[in-house]
C-alpha cells in the first residue's frame, strides 16, 4: 500500500483504453486535462507515435480508465450514427505555435465540408506553407475529433490521411450523407 506521501509523488500516467468503431479498433489515450490521443490500432506510425506522448507528458502509458473516455465513446457513436456535427470533448493537444494554429484551423472546418491543403494554409495566413501544414495535419493526434480527414489535395483527390485513404473517403461520405439533417445535439 502507498502512503499519502508516496501517492503525492507518484508520477502522472496517460490512460489508453481500445474504441470500437465501424472502421475498426481505435486506441485513445486521456490524461486528467483531456483527450491527448485518437488513432486507428493499425497505423504503422504508432510506436513513434506513443513514443512522442510519453516525452511531451513526460508519463508512460498504462491501459486504464479516465473520465474522458466515456463521453469520448458517446460522441463518437453519436457522430458515427450521424447525429453528432461537432466535438465537445476538451482536447489536450501539445505542439509548436505553428502546429496549434493549424489543428484549430481543422476543427473550424464545417461538417461535410473540405478544403485543400492551400486553402488551409490560406486560412493560417501563411499561403506559402503548403507542406508545412500538410505536415502538421499528419502529427496530429486526435483522429476525426480534430478533422484531418477534411483536407484534401488542390485538385480534389483525397491524399494523405494516417488511417488510410479508404477511411478518409468514408468518413467524407458519412458528413455528406448526414449533413443536411438538422443537429441534435
Amino acid at each position: 500500500m502507498l502512503t499519502n506521501e508516496l501517492m503525492n509523488k507518484a508520477k502522472p500516467v496517460i490512460d489508453s483504453t481500445t474504441i470500437e468503431t465501424p472502421l475498426g479498433t481505435m486506441l485513445a489515450c486521456a490524461v486528467e486535462q483531456g483527450i491527448c490521443f485518437l488513432e486507428f490500432s493499425d497505423r504503422r506510425m504508432l510506436e513513434t507515435e506513443f513514443k512522442t506522448l510519453t516525452k511531451l507528458f513526460d508519463a508512460p502509458i498504462l491501459p486504464g480508465e479516465n473520465r474522458h473516455f466515456s463521453l469520448l465513446r458517446l460522441q463518437l457513436n453519436e457522430y458515427f450514427e450521424g447525429g453528432r456535427k461537432a466535438f465537445t470533448l476538451p482536447l489536450v493537444m501539445p505542439g509548436t505555435a505553428f502546429q496549434q494554429q493549424v489543428w484549430d484551423a481543422l476543427q473550424k472546418i464545417p461538417y461535410g465540408a473540405t478544403l485543400s491543403y492551400q486553402e488551409q494554409a490560406n486560412a493560417v495566413n501563411n499561403p506559402k506553407a503548403v507542406r508545412a501544414v500538410a505536415l502538421a495535419n499528419g502529427m496530429n493526434r486526435i483522429a476525426i475529433v480534430v478533422p484531418c480527414h477534411r483536407v484534401i489535395g488542390s485538385d480534389g483527390h483525397l491524399t494523405g490521411y494516417g488511417g488510410g485513404i479508404w477511411r478518409k473517403k468514408w468518413l467524407l461520405d458519412l458528413e455528406q450523407e448526414h449533413k443536411q439533417l438538422k443537429m441534435e445535439f
